[in-house]
């Protein structure tokens, strides 16, 4: 009983002695520049320049301008082109997986320099095969690779999912803003695709093994009220070769970002990358510049292929109104008043036993109707 009261005199301390914390660190004039990418020997390199923000600001992205090239340790150079603010490429070029590459940037924002160090391109082996595993809550992805020189050990995945889906509601109908009319096969909004980039640190090592041999590595899970996987799915993996020091900056980059938030956590590490300012050494730089070979490996998953008992959750509440030209009720003709004005979608007309014509019309949000506003109807080239 003691105890349990000096505990409660403790409680009662902490709670009404709570102050605001506002670390310094919230507020900091500094940011930090970040290089993300992989030098690709064999494939497209996508390289993106951005700077920290503070945390209490109101956007996230920073978005650097520069120059970038790749180096060669044999003097060979290549400009990248910037794509999109803060995004360069090097496309069409095959580059000797035999040499070292390094990064150069250039940021005439601030006149600053910066060199990633020379790294040996390192072969990434096939992907074996790319599989999932149904669950409870989902399907759980996975890779299986090996590499048969035992010469790999390190290794960082990443993928691109693409996925069909349909809105809510299948609309024939809509508003040209002077009469309902039936839609023409341009303007079906019912199916569309969506495609998304991976965003957390997918790391797989084999260096405490015999064998280099990554056996159902995980890669990601899909719920089974998503909508991804309600009619087919797609994912193509890439697979890139780590060197020891490269792993380790994953590693610890992955345990600061995404494995913190409670008292058994790791506490957070210096990050120590391979980018360089050659014009101040304390400047400090967040990024790993690796090369090498990319492997790719895409599959499909179909509905077909889960449990009929996987249903979706549509992401937003959709009702059917019904409009009529004369209400029942109102005598208001609901159908200008709500469908010519744009406040709603019409989906399928109402008809009556006593006219060939419609006498109005049911009606949906435009979210629930138009999957263009989350997604695109342009089947992409791979779709099987």
């Amino acid at each position: 009983m003691k105890n349990w009261r000096i505990w409660l005199f403790i409680l009662t301390l902490s709670i009404g002695c709570k102050k605001p914390y506002n670390p310094k660190v919230i507020n900091s004039p500094r940011s930090y520049l970040i290089v993300e990418g992989t030098i690709n020997t064999n494939d497209t390199t996508t390289i993106k320049l951005s700077r920290t923000v503070n945390l209490n600001a109101s956007t996230t992205l920073n978005p650097v301008e520069g120059t970038i090239q790749v180096e060669c340790d044999n003097g060979d150079k290549f400009g990248l082109f910037e794509v999109a603010p803060g995004i360069y490429k090097l496309a069409g070029i095959t580059l000797d997986s035999t040499r070292k590459f390094r990064l150069r940037i250039n940021t005439p924002g601030d006149g600053n320099e910066y060199l990633s160090d020379y790294e040996q391109a390192k072969a990434a082996p096939p992907i074996d095969s790319v599989g999932f595993s149904v669950t409870g809550k989902g399907i759980q992805l996975y890779a299986n690779t090996h590499d048969p020189k035992n010469a790999t050990h390190y290794y960082r995945f990443d993928y691109v999912e693409t996925w069909r889906f349909h809105s809510m509601f299948n609309s024939s109908y809509v508003s040209n803003g002077t009469a309902v009319v039936p839609r023409s096969q341009d303007q079906l909004v019912y199916y569309c695709f969506a495609s998304n980039a991976s965003t957390s640190i997918i790391l797989g090592s084999s260096a405490k093994l015999k064998q280099d041999f990554l056996f159902q590595a995980p890669i990601t899970a899909i719920e089974s009220t998503s909508e991804k996987i309600e009619l087919k799915y797609s994912i193509l993996l890439r697979e890139y070769a780590l060197t020891a020091d490269a792993y380790k900056f994953w590693e610890t980059l992955k345990k600061n970002t995404e494995q913190l938030g409670s008292i058994f956590d790791a506490e957070p590490t210096t990050l120590a990358g391979n980018i360089h300012n050659t014009h101040d050494a304390t400047d400090i730089v967040v990024g790993f510049i690796s090369a090498g070979t990319v492997a790719k490996k895409r599959i499909f998953i179909a509905s077909e292929q889960l449990p009929s008992t996987y249903l979706p959750k549509y992401p937003y509440d959709c009702s059917i109104d019904s409009t009529f030209y004369n209400d029942p009720h109102s005598h208001a003709n609901t159908v200008l008043q709500r469908l010519l004005a744009g406040a709603e979608v019409p989906v399928n007309a109402i008809f009556s036993n006593t006219s060939p014509n419609p006498i109005g019309f049911t009606a949906s949000d435009i979210y629930c109707i138009d999957c263009t506003l989350r997604g695109s109807k342009q089947q992409p080239d791979f779709w099987k």
